[in-house]
């Protein structure tokens, strides 16, 4: 049987709409797991700090289910997946109103030994 070389987190149903999540997991892809949690505490986005507590999962699973080390991690896989939208409405002029979509996403984080 094959060595289990990656491991997987995810935090979902997470209030940060995934345009905007997708843009920061865009600078973590691919980096290692000390640089990555660098890049994150200094960006200033909500999205960041999710990201960062995922980062942080996976890195635990990796450690303590597959026995990994950490230092030789490596971010090899992020997405954002859309989750459910709650919709709302604003209300406008003369009675009427506009829709607002609340949107919502599932992000995965894969690290895995390089």
């Amino acid at each position: 049987m094959a060595e289990i070389t990656s491991a997987k987190a995810m935090a979902r149903t997470v209030r940060v709409s995934p345009r905007k999540t997708r843009l920061v997991l865009d600078l973590i892809r691919g980096k290692k797991v000390a640089d990555a949690i660098a890049i994150l505490k200094f960006t200033p986005n909500k999205a960041a700090r999710v990201i960062e507590k995922t980062l942080n999962s996976a890195i635990a699973n990796a450690e303590n289910n597959f026995g990994l080390e950490k230092a030789n991690l490596v971010v090899s896989e992020t997405f954002a997946n859309e989750g459910p939208t709650m919709k709302r409405f604003r209300p406008r002029a003369k009675g009427s109103a506009s829709p607002i979509n609340k949107r919502t996403t599932h992000v995965t984080v894969v690290v895995s030994e390089k």
